[in-house]
């Protein structure tokens, strides 16, 4: 195989339409930061290296569970996986898997090293690094995965929420304020609509396969109507955010409200998971956007 040809196949295992999630909330925790005129350059880029490849590993790491259980199937709507395809096998994603926990662990373990405080720092951030790594393998690998039980969601919403946005913001003001759970929460929110996507999307084919997302839990209909919620509050999260700082520039973020609005009513119009598969990458950009231009609003305060 030649070697552009591997480092193409590698590349779309990575699924790099999710990658902006890990951009994202690390952005917003940086310009809280910066907020909290705490802002550091060097902690920014190993959180921003460190969640990076904890999202690939969890990408990896789905992909791996959901051949061994074998959920992905040519039924799937969604892109053929690479291994799926044969283009790699079981034993190379393992083996990448594996390399990717070395590499999360040793540049978690730099970002703590560079940025704690204390030792309660330490190992908090600690304990939190290795529970990400563990989360990140969990999703879809094991005979709990608790991918497979309905808990996706309330994953996202934690980690690329709550720890990365209030992580991140930590590691650099060393100090947590409870209005900055709003943005985080926002964060965390558009994470999960993403993911609801992907479920949406792939709804018939995990319930086949005995993967009982939330969506396969709620139903297709409900599942719509839980997406235009989930946007809502994101929304609403920022907003209030704003109106509490009193700063006209918090209000940058409204500005992709528009296409965020235009997003929610296409999945609650369109009925088939088909028309869905354009829309993943779609939501992506759209929480990228929304969540670039609340981290300038609040950096020009």
């Amino acid at each position: 195989m030649k070697t552009h040809s591997a480092f193409s196949i590698w590349f779309s295992t990575a699924r790099p339409k999710t990658l902006p999630l890990a951009l994202a909330s690390i952005l917003v925790g940086s310009a809280l930061a910066h907020w909290a005129d705490a802002f550091d350059l060097t902690t920014t880029l190993l959180a921003l290296v460190t969640t990076v490849l904890l999202q690939i590993l969890s990408n990896f790491a789905n992909d791996y569970g959901d051949h061994v259980k074998g959920s992905d199937t040519a039924e799937r709507i969604g892109p053929l996986r690479a291994i799926q395809q044969g283009a790699i096998s079981g034993v190379q994603l393992k083996q990448a898997l594996i390399i990717l926990v070395i590499l999360s662990f040793i540049s978690g373990s730099l970002l703590v090293g560079y940025a704690y405080q204390n030792w309660q720092d330490l190992l908090v951030f600690f304990g939190l690094g290795v529970l990400a790594i563990v989360a990140a393998i969990t999703y879809t690998v094991g005979k709990r995965a608790y991918g497979y039980l309905g808990l996706g969601d309330l994953s996202v919403l934690i980690f690329f929420g709550f720890l990365a946005v209030l992580g991140t913001f930590y590691l650099q003001a060393h100090t947590l304020f409870t209005i900055t759970l709003l943005p985080a929460l926002g964060c965390g929110l558009l994470s999960v609509a993403v993911l609801n996507i992907n479920n949406l999307r792939d709804i018939e084919q995990d319930r086949k396969a005995g993967k009982n997302t939330f969506i396969v839990r709620i139903g297709s209909r409900n599942g719509r109507i839980y997406h235009v919620i989930l946007i809502g509050l994101a929304i609403l999260a920022y907003l209030l955010f704003a109106i509490a700082t009193l700063n006209w520039q918090g209000y940058l973020f409204l500005f992709a409200t528009p296409l965020l609005i235009k997003h929610a009513r296409f999945v609650y119009r369109h009925q088939s998971p088909a028309e869905l598969r354009p829309i993943l990458g779609q939501m992506a950009g759209l929480a990228l956007l929304t969540n670039l231009l609340f981290s300038l609003g609040i950096v020009l305060q």
